[in-house]
């Protein structure tokens, strides 16, 4: 099987390769040396710790930076840098990590955005355009119509439209910078599916995921990252998960997760729900969080784990039921008055409702808690000590606190939004997919921060939608399905084929 693949390898046509590609932001070499190869039909594995350079590569090769040294050949012409425009034109798609959406216009005009279907008098073909997008749409196994607005999307329909989009193209080379993050199964089934049908028609793709198992089971070739160098080119087939793992940092892995923390009964309740509504799309809740306790909120997309949580942070109105917080019937009507009775949030759209990228580091970790630091005004001496503190404690890699978030890799964004949250001072911490996009180091480093929350007396809700870090951590789990709660998993019964009976009412 290697020996056949090998040649299968050599005998297809060379679509793409660098030459010792560099790049450097100032004194930081991002990017060093970067040799790579990728022919037509190939599915490559591009896999690295956060910051080991995987994002400033897709970057120069689609056009959106330049690189500082070496350069590339696509299709057997030579470039030193080339522009977006370029790119796409040479058929060089990329399906971006962060939404690349506009959300006050519609799917499908999203989908042709600059460009748009023309009819023969050369007036908008907004029929063709809705048609056409309802085709691709339903390739993906999704039943998104084509004129809903993106802003009424969930996250996870929102990547099924950027997958959309791209696929919409004509391309020789698809770049898939994290696309299953916020995916359930069969929608990771159905891409892969398609995956599968472009490389028969010879379409070449460098598949960027944290999510080893997925390259293991869809990738030809593996190429590993660290430190901006190239460490590995290898046939998939040859490595473990754990393998690849270790190759990526550079060192054995200990344990991901830590151990459970095993809570007890008598512990104070830090929020009860009593046949909590919302609408249509929340209903009849009622559970129970104590003390030190972490609780997995787990179901489908779309099951209503984030509207839940939009209820407790202010977000969405709760209609009808009793929501009590700290002892106290609450009523929260904008997040300002959940942060101020001590919840904390970590949003699934990192950079749409999270952080604000243009922002810099330290801006961003107390943009929630900021009226602590004016007396009156603000007193950045005392930020940039917090902000110091928690790049120290969560080794987030930065150049200093005042680099704006926007030089950061997303898992470095990611942590930075914990910050904001943590420094809060909350009392019950909503983490809603705390690991998307984020490597395996910095997922235990995660759930290791999570561990210590639990320790210290505060109460989390996880909800992701990878079922084996609700396994990990959660000694309780409770089920979600269209809006109500299914049931709840203690301990030994929590396994994902008992969380899947509950989540599809199988």
């Amino acid at each position: 099987m290697g020996s056949m693949q090998q040649t299968l390898e050599q005998s297809a046509d060379l679509l793409l390769e660098t030459h010792g590609l560099c790049k450097s932001y100032g004194s930081v070499a991002v990017l060093q040396q970067i040799s790579i190869q990728i022919h037509s039909g190939e599915i490559i594995g591009l896999i690295g710790e956060n910051g080991a350079g995987k994002s400033t590569l897709l970057k120069c090769l689609c056009g959106i930076t330049r690189p500082s040294k070496g350069d590339f050949s696509f299709a057997g012409h030579n470039y030193q840098g080339i522009s977006v425009t370029r790119a796409r034109n040479l058929g060089i798609v990329c399906i971006p990590q962060e939404f690349n959406l506009i959300n006050e216009l519609q799917v499908c005009e999203n989908i042709f955005l600059g460009r748009e279907l023309h009819t023969a008098l050369g007036l908008l073909d907004r029929k063709a355009m809705r048609t056409k997008t309802q085709q691709l749409l339903e390739e993906l196994g999704t039943d998104i119509p084509a004129q809903r607005a993106v802003k009424d999307l969930s996250v996870a329909d929102k990547q099924l439209v950027e997958i959309a989009k791209a696929l919409s193209q004509s391309c020789r080379l698809l770049i898939m910078d994290e696309p299953t993050t916020v995916l359930n199964d069969a929608e990771v089934e159905n891409l892969f599916q398609i995956m599968k049908r472009m490389q028969q028609n010879g379409t070449a793709i460098l598949y960027v995921s944290h999510k080893l198992r997925e390259i293991k089971k869809i990738c030809n070739r593996v190429l590993i990252l660290r430190d901006g160098l190239l460490v590995c080119d290898s046939p998939a087939a040859k490595w473990t998960e754990r393998d690849m793992a270790e190759r990526m940092v550079g060192r054995a892995l200990n344990q991901v997760f830590p151990e459970k923390c095993q809570q007890t009964s008598d512990a104070d309740a830090i929020l009860s729900l009593d046949k909590i509504c919302s609408g249509d799309v929340i209903r009849d809740v009622t559970l129970t969080l104590r003390r030190g306790e972490i609780l997995g909120l787990a179901g489908l997309p779309g099951s209503g784990r984030t509207e839940l949580a939009e209820c407790l942070y202010g977000i969405r109105k709760i209609s009808s039921g009793k929501l009590i917080f700290a002892g106290k019937v609450r009523h929260f009507s904008h997040p300002g008055q959940a942060v101020s009775a001590g919840i904390a949030c970590l949003s699934e759209d990192r950079q749409g409702s999270g952080i604000l990228t243009p922002f810099s580091v330290r801006a961003n970790i107390t943009l929630v808690s900021l009226a602590s630091y004016c007396h009156p005004l603000i007193d950045q001496r005392q930020e940039k000590r917090t902000a110091g503190k928690y790049i120290s404690a969560f080794q987030i890699r930065t150049p200093s606190t005042e680099t704006l978030l926007q030089e950061l890799s997303g898992g470095n964004q990611q942590k930075v939004a914990i910050a904001k949250g943590l420094d809060s001072n909350p009392s019950l911490f909503i983490f809603d997919e705390p690991t998307r996009g984020i490597d395996i180091k910095a997922k235990s480093e995660v759930y290791s921060f999570i561990r210590d929350l639990l320790d210290k007396g505060i109460a989390c809700i996880l909800i992701s939608s990878d079922l084996e870090e609700i396994i990990g951590l959660c000694n309780r789990v409770a089920v979600m399905r269209e809006g109500h709660l299914a049931g709840f998993l203690q301990d030994e019964n929590i396994t994902e084929k008992q969380i899947m009976y509950l989540a599809t009412g199988v």
